[in-house]
């Protein structure tokens, strides 16, 4: 009914729900899978495959909605789609509690390589030799999919590590 309270879990409460759920999928693959398979590549995808339909949405406004040539479409698509993914994986997926600020640097880093070689590199290369824009980006999007989840799980949002004594 209109203008009745609707309790909405903390945010704390919905971190963990995403990490339960996460969890309990890759419990329950088939063919062993669930040894091999971490939460947090789940988690990666289920965001990252959000926030990239982020970016495509983006790109299609700024390039086929508002004309924009294709470098500052892609670019201005591609912050925007990652900024949001940064703050979901590290409230969500990795459910960090380190400084954000060193995390974002490392971010940045990390995005600006990833920028270069995958999404200049790759999609633009590709759509540079004739191939459909969209489909140019989906390609190097496969690319930056193997390379930011390794960033992100083993230097990014790192597990900190115990000291001796600690």
């Amino acid at each position: 009914m209109i203008g009745e309270d609707v309790a909405v879990p903390a945010p704390a409460v919905r971190r963990e729900r995403f990490h339960a759920f996460t969890a309990e999928v890759v419990r329950r693959l088939p063919f062993g899978l669930s040894r091999v398979v971490a939460p947090s590549l789940l988690g990666f995808g289920l965001i990252n495959g959000f926030t990239f339909a982020v970016d495509l949405g983006l790109l299609t406004v700024f390039r086929g909605g508002l004309g924009w040539p294709l470098p500052p479409a892609i670019t201005v698509a591609y912050l925007l789609a990652f900024g949001l993914s940064f703050l979901l994986n590290r409230r969500f997926n990795f459910r960090s509690h380190a400084p954000v600020g060193p995390q974002a640097a490392t971010y940045a880093v990390a995005i600006g390589v990833n920028y270069v070689v995958c999404i200049l590199g790759v999609g633009g290369g590709l759509a540079a030799l004739g191939l459909e824009y969209h489909l140019a980006r989906v390609t190097a999007g496969l690319c930056e999919a193997v390379y930011m989840y390794c960033v992100l799980r083993w230097v990014v949002f790192r597990a900190e590590r115990e000291t001796p004594g600690r």
